[in-house]
């Protein structure tokens, strides 16, 4: 007698009880830690510094709101909006949770962490001087370092999402970066100081070799998580590709 065939499970159907109560647990965390981690830098007085932009100058204090913000919005679809797979008409939360995720969460996470890392292990002078120690936290310099890398990746791997089209969110990457490119500069001309020590060393011909190479570097971190997401959840790409045709 010929057994019946049984239907092989892809990660979004196995265990959906347990699947939804870790992306809840991993955006609750999220939230709350990014949500005090912006709290307590905001109302941080850091030395040598001018007040001109408060914290808004820094792309760390600005990547740590967009975490916060994501995981926010996460959370508010995991009650409100769908995880599934491939909805055929997913939710205004849900689409832009998908779209805030691939464009901005995941390539500036992994900017931010991996060049204040890398800047840190060769001289951390040019990033975060000794002298913050005294009023900088590590926990903190973990949570807005350290962790918005671990989390980001982790929630790659618990949730899947929809990128968008590849030419939409690229633009809208290079959007954002060129707009803090700009956003620094005027900082420097009203405040007189580079927000970053880095920038006070290197010349102009050098500046603009940074500048372009940190554009290309998150623009390249896009189709990293792109490529992640199409490997991890490589049966679920292809489904939502069929739904859509």
């Amino acid at each position: 007698m010929a057994k019946p065939k049984t239907k092989s499970k892809s990660k979004g159907s196995t265990s959906p009880g347990f699947n939804r109560a870790v992306q809840l647990v991993l955006h609750l965390t999220a939230v709350l830690q990014f949500s005090y981690g912006v709290y307590i830098f905001h109302n941080i007085q850091m030395p040598n510094t001018v007040p001109f932009a408060g914290k808004f100058k820094f792309l760390t204090f600005i990547c740590a709101i967009i975490q916060a913000l994501y995981y926010i919005v996460s959370l508010v679809n995991d009650f409100v909006g769908t995880n599934e797979l491939a909805p055929k008409r997913p939710p205004a939360i849900r689409q832009f949770k998908d779209w805030l995720m691939a464009t901005l969460a995941f390539p500036v996470a992994l900017n931010v962490g991996v060049t204040f890392w890398a800047l840190y292990a060769i001289d951390r002078e040019l990033v975060f001087p000794k002298v913050l120690d005294a009023v900088f936290p590590s926990w903190l310099n973990h949570i807005l370092h350290t962790n918005i890398v671990v989390f980001i990746v982790l929630e790659l791997f618990t949730s899947y999402r929809a990128y968008p089209k590849r030419s939409k969110g690229l633009t809208g990457l290079t959007i954002f970066m060129g707009s803090y490119l700009v956003w620094i500069h005027i900082v420097k001309h009203y405040s007189g100081v580079w927000v970053y020590p880095v920038l006070e060393v290197l010349q102009l011909p050098q500046r603009i070799v940074f500048f372009v190479a940190v554009i290309g570097f998150t623009l390249v971190l896009y189709l990293v998580g792109e490529f992640l997401n199409n490997t991890v959840w490589a049966k679920e790409v292809k489904l939502a590709k069929r739904k859509s045709n």
